[in-house]
């Protein structure tokens, strides 16, 4: 398990107007994906493969808010999502929503920690 923070996701109301505030706030590149309902975050320059060409940093998302992505979530990595999520409700965490394909990329879900935070792991293919 990488256990490496790995995603963002920022969840809006008006999907415009976040848009434009992180680009022109930070110099962040913003790319919608309507059929997804979803945009692609690059907080950096990337590669042809549409990730970091460099180290130290990440990228990320933003989303319509609705629950449970009604708050900032923090992804980790890790190696099998279903053992990760057994693991932490073992520790008193919570399944929010279970595993989930990502396209070809991998498959993602949602869970809450102890302390109640809306958090993100992420397995990749």
């Amino acid at each position: 398990m990488s256990g490496r923070v790995v995603h963002f996701e920022i969840p809006f109301d008006d999907g415009d107007r976040a848009r434009s505030f992180y680009r022109d706030a930070f110099g962040w590149n913003v790319q919608e994906i309507p059929d997804m309902h979803y945009t692609i975050v690059s907080t950096g320059e990337v590669g042809e493969d549409g990730f970091p060409a460099e180290k130290g940093y990440i990228g990320g998302g933003m989303l319509k808010r609705e629950s449970p992505t009604d708050r900032p979530v923090i992804t980790i990595e890790v190696d099998d999502i279903d053992e990760a999520l057994a693991r932490i409700e073992s520790l008193g965490g919570m399944t929010l929503v279970g595993r989930q394909a990502v396209g070809e990329m991998g498959f993602a879900a949602y869970f809450k920690d102890v302390e109640g935070n809306l958090m993100g792991l992420f397995q990749p293919r």
